[in-house]
């Protein structure tokens, strides 16, 4: 019974009660239209020919009277068929015909009877007195006329056919009802049924995520139909949530582990500073040291939050339209100088502009990042250190890539390159928090788009991709190469 009332419950069995529902007075107002019309039109049929009847009585009675009406009522009342005739004095007592008796009253009125009347024929008496055997009485329609004479005349026919096709149409559709009805309720309980198991199947997933098993999905029955969507969906949202947390965890252990250095070094100089006699000059560069470690560890939170808003896919950061010609020669503007000092070379030479939707502060940093690991890595190469900047557009996207000809990335490592405090220099000599290319990842997927890495033969290609929304020229880069300073 429980089983049943959650049934009941369904969306699916209401709906599938309200189509019943509907689809049965359709039906049956359908059926009851059809047997109406059916029967008018035999009722008028049986008018025609008890009509046609009448007129060739009226012609046999202009031709030879009284008695040659008798001969041929006599004639046609010996036929088989569904046509009465009856011949009464005017006392209404039966002269001729084919009826033995009829219902009270139907010769007292003139004209077409006013509803249909029960009758018997020749030899169906003692059938009609018979309880069990009613249906020996006969019902029929009839115009009842006068002779001159007085004499009465009956033309009927008998409603059998008509009120056979009625009781058989009625029965038909008793029992198509019936049948829809029985079909519909148990479609209703099957299809009712088989969405409980589905919604319990889901309810029992969304149990055990809830009681901490976070790698477990809703079901997919893989019929794609309203069900399979939102399971696909809500799937979809949980493993969004499970690589936030992940990204969380990973996020909390880096900073268990990296910060815990430059923390530990701030203490150690405080306590340094505090133990003996140390001069005013001693006690300020030591205040200055702990002011410089104070901000890189500012800038690694800043950088840390960053990322996790832009991975969460929230920014409070508006967008707008921004031109990349001029981002591009902002960061080389800012660049040269550190390039100057450590002996790099910085090309980029870039002809038209090139716009898309976007942050201009979010693509300035991540190009900054990557163009300062650029220049950080390639001082000191065996070759003449170089760094290049191009951009580029097609048909679909747009591509900003910086070069240089450092040492490069092994292919094993190029995705762990953007994780945060991933740095490939184990010694750790240069500069950083190894939070630079993972910030410029999430700015990327912030903007619809994707970092690329590939080999420059020798050094590294860092390609951020953007995604063009409308095709758009083809923008010619012309490098052209700055010679460093010695």
């Amino acid at each position: 019974m429980t089983r049943l009332l959650s049934i009941l419950n369904t969306t699916a069995a209401r709906l599938s009660a309200l189509y019943l529902i509907l689809f049965a007075v359709c039906a049956t107002f359908l059926v009851i239209y059809m047997t109406s019309l059916s029967a008018r039109m035999l009722v008028g049929q049986t008018h025609e020919a008890i009509n046609e009847e009448v007129r060739g009585l009226d012609r046999a009675y202009r031709r030879g009277g009284l008695p040659f009406l008798v001969r041929v009522i006599e004639s046609r009342a010996r036929q088989p068929g569904a046509n009465l005739y009856l011949l009464a004095d005017a006392n209404g007592r039966i002269l001729s015909g084919n009826v033995e008796s009829l219902q009270p009253g139907v010769l007292d009125v003139m004209g077409w009877t006013e509803r249909p009347f029960t009758y018997s024929r020749f030899g169906e008496g003692e059938a009609r007195l018979d309880p069990r055997a009613r249906e020996a009485e006969h019902k029929a329609m009839a115009v009842v006329f006068r002779l001159p004479n007085q004499i009465i005349v009956m033309v009927g026919r008998d409603l059998g056919e008509p009120e056979k096709f009625r009781s058989v149409m009625q029965r038909a559709l008793v029992v198509t009802l019936a049948i829809m009805c029985a079909g519909a309720l148990l479609i209703w309980y099957f299809v009712g049924r088989r969405a409980l198991k589905r919604i319990d199947r889901v309810s029992e997933a969304s149990r055990s995520i809830m009681g901490g098993d976070l790698n477990r999905r809703l079901p997919v029955s893989g019929a794609g139909d309203e069900f399979d969507r939102l399971s696909d969906n809500l799937n979809k949202m949980l493993d969004r949530i499970a690589a936030l947390n992940e990204g969380l965890r990973e996020v909390s252990d880096n900073i268990a582990h990296d910060l815990k250095t430059p923390l530990t070094r701030l203490r150690n100089r405080a306590e340094a500073a505090l133990a003996g006699k140390q001069k005013t000059a001693d006690y300020r560069a030591a205040l200055e040291r702990t002011i410089a470690e104070s901000d890189q560890l500012i800038r690694t939170f800043n950088a840390i939050l960053m990322i996790s808003r832009l991975e969460a896919g929230y920014s409070a950061e508006a967008t707008s339209t921004i031109d990349l010609r001029a981002i591009l020669a902002d960061v080389v503007e800012l660049y040269e100088p550190l390039a100057e000092e450590q002996g790099v070379a910085l090309e980029a030479e870039i002809d038209g502009a090139v716009t898309l939707q976007g942050n201009r502060e979010l693509i300035g940093q991540a190009l900054s990042n990557i163009v300062d690991n650029a220049i950080k890595y390639s001082a000191g190469s065996g070759e003449t250190p170089a760094v290049q900047v191009s951009l580029e557009t097609a048909a679909s996207e747009i591509r900003l890539t910086v070069r240089d000809n450092g040492p490069g990335v092994p292919d094993a490592d190029r995705r762990r390159v953007t994780e945060r405090f991933v740095r490939l220099e184990e010694s750790r000599t240069q500069p950083g928090s190894g939070l630079g290319l993972s910030l410029a990842k999430a700015v990327m997927t912030f903007h619809g788009g994707r970092l690329e890495f590939a080999d420059n033969e020798p050094g590294l290609a860092v390609t951020m991709v953007f995604p063009a929304e409308a095709p758009k020229r083809k923008v010619e880069t012309v490098f052209r190469k700055r010679e460093a300073s010695d």
